[in-house]
């Protein structure tokens, strides 16, 4: 087909931090679509060149390289993914509605459930600052809670757009939660059996990594940045 010709087959490389979440959004949209991709490991405290020459503005991962060509910012990157390789469901139900919804609910997640939130839970320690933290980020939990509802996944019934904008945080939970002394189950039960259930996709299990390695990160980061 005069498809299989074109941009799809060029070179995917994503330039990655395995604990990334946003790094990781674009793996789950890449493998959900079945791309073949190859990740570079980016040192951040050491950018190499070629993250700095593709993402000039940022300067941060991922960056995803298509035949030669940097697209910036995770979000941005899976609508991307999503419009070039048309062969695999769409992220984004037809009816724009639906679409506009689930582009609001993925802008509220980008918002409210950040690596910059989730810094004021690991990056303080035990104060009045970390409780502001947690509250934050329950409080927000919990509106994507009761959109969620019963329904699968966001979108329904289907693993879509806000799924991919969310799920990476799941991997971060568990150091959150033993930073903050707090359980997102007993406060979020209907999240955290919604991030089990997406775990059980090939597409996140393969992007997501082990909790306990995320909380090894964590633990570094507050040694570097000096949270006794």
């Amino acid at each position: 087909t005069k498809q299989t010709m074109g941009k799809e087959n060029e070179k995917v490389v994503v330039l990655d931090f395995w604990a990334s979440p946003y790094a990781m959004r674009t793996k789950i949209a890449l493998r959900e679509k079945g791309v073949e991709f190859e990740t570079e490991q980016e040192d951040l405290w050491n950018k190499s060149e070629l993250l700095l020459k593709s993402n000039p503005v940022h300067k941060k991962v991922p960056v995803l390289i298509h035949g030669g060509k940097p697209v910036s910012e995770s979000l941005i990157q899976v609508q991307y993914i999503d419009e070039t390789w048309t062969d695999a469901a769409s992220f984004l139900p037809s009816d724009p509605q639906a679409r506009a919804n689930a582009r609001f609910w993925a802008d509220f997640a980008e918002k409210t459930i950040s690596f910059q939130g989730g810094r004021k839970i690991w990056g303080n320690n035990k104060g009045e600052e970390q409780e502001k933290g947690k509250k934050e980020f329950l409080d927000s939990l919990k509106v994507l809670e009761a959109e969620l509802g019963d329904k699968s996944y966001f979108g329904g019934e289907t693993f879509g757009y806000v799924d991919i904008a969310l799920v990476p945080f799941y991997s971060w939970f568990y150091a959150l939660e033993k930073c903050g002394d707090f359980s997102v189950e007993a406060e979020c039960p209907k999240i955290v059996a919604w991030g089990k259930r997406c775990v059980e996709r090939d597409s996140v299990a393969a992007s997501l990594p082990e909790s306990e390695k995320v909380y090894q990160q964590v633990l570094k980061l507050r040694q570097i940045f000096g949270v006794e």
